[in-house]
C-alpha cells in the first residue's frame, strides 16, 4: 500500500523514454520510434500511451504577446495494460507530421521555431510521466530552393516563427490554427524591404504565401501566392521567386 501512494506521488513510478529512429526530418515525413517503458517499485495500470507532436505559437493581443504549446497531432500507442515492477516494455509506433508543422531547420538570426514529441503515460491516480523529444525539420527540396533564391537576391533571413492563426492565399487556405512566417530582409540604399514567407503542404503540392513590405511604399503590405509541385523544375521556382522579387 505504501508502494502506491508513493508511486502515486510519482517516486518509484513507471518511467517512460522514447527514442525516434532520427531526429532529423523532412517535412511531411512520419516519425518512428519506440516508446520505451520501465516499471517502478509496485505494479501499474497504464490506462494509455499518448504522443502529441507538439510546436510553440506566439499568440499577441492589443495588451500583450504570450507563447504557448500548440498540439499538431496525436498518437495513442496502445490499449490499456499493466506493468509489473521493474519490468521492460517496447512500444513501436510512427506518427506522420502534419501537413503544417513549421521547418526548424533555417538559419535564421532569430530562430524561434520548435517542434517536439512529448510522451505520457496515462495512470489514474499518479502523477503522469512524460517525455519530451525535439525534432528538427527540414524544409522540403523545392522549399529549400525557394529559400535559397531569396537569399541569393541579396535578402537575409532574421527571423522565423509560429503564430497563432490561419492563412488563406489564392486558392488554398492553411486548416491547423498556427502558421509559419519566415522573414527576410534587405537593406537598400534607398528603402528597405521585407519578406515574409508562409508554406502549407496539401498532398503532393507545396502552397506559398508571400507577404512584402516596402518601407517607403505607399501601397502597404503586398500578397503574392502561388503553389508548386514537390517536384516542381528550377525553372518554375525561380518563376515562382520573381513574382516576390518585382513587387
Amino acid at each position: 500500500m505504501f508502494g502506491k501512494l508513493k508511486a502515486s506521488l510519482g517516486i518509484g513510478a513507471a518511467k517512460v523514454d522514447t527514442v525516434l529512429e532520427s531526429m532529423s526530418v523532412v517535412q511531411g515525413d512520419t516519425l518512428k520510434g519506440t516508446v520505451h517503458i520501465k516499471g517502478g517499485d509496485v505494479e501499474q495500470q497504464i490506462d494509455a500511451i499518448n504522443l502529441k507532436l507538439c510546436t510553440e505559437m506566439k499568440v499577441e493581443s492589443d495588451e500583450s504577446t504570450s507563447y504557448q504549446d500548440f498540439i499538431l497531432a496525436k498518437l495513442q500507442a496502445v490499449q490499456p495494460f499493466v506493468i509489473q515492477p521493474n519490468e521492460l516494455k517496447q512500444v513501436p509506433f510512427e506518427l506522420p507530421l502534419d501537413a503544417e508543422t513549421p521547418i526548424t531547420a533555417l538559419n535564421a538570426l532569430k530562430n524561434q521555431c520548435h517542434v517536439w514529441v512529448e510522451t505520457t503515460l496515462d495512470i489514474d491516480f499518479a502523477i503522469d510521466p512524460k517525455d519530451r523529444d525535439f525534432v528538427e525539420v527540414r524544409p522540403l527540396p523545392v522549399v529549400a530552393k525557394i529559400l535559397s533564391a531569396i537569399e541569393q537576391a541579396g535578402f537575409g533571413m532574421v527571423k522565423a516563427d509560429v503564430e497563432k492563426g490561419f492563412l488563406r492565399g489564392g486558392n488554398f487556405s492553411s486548416k491547423s490554427g498556427c502558421y509559419q512566417e519566415i522573414e527576410f530582409r534587405n537593406n537598400g540604399f534607398i528603402s528597405s524591404k521585407e519578406i515574409e514567407l508562409s508554406f502549407v503542404l496539401e498532398g503532393s503540392t507545396v502552397h506559398c504565401l508571400a507577404e512584402i513590405d516596402r518601407s517607403l511604399s505607399m501601397r502597404g503590405d503586398q500578397y503574392i501566392s502561388f503553389s508548386l509541385h514537390r517536384q516542381a523544375s528550377d525553372s518554375e521556382i525561380s518563376a515562382a521567386v520573381n513574382r516576390i522579387l518585382s513587387v
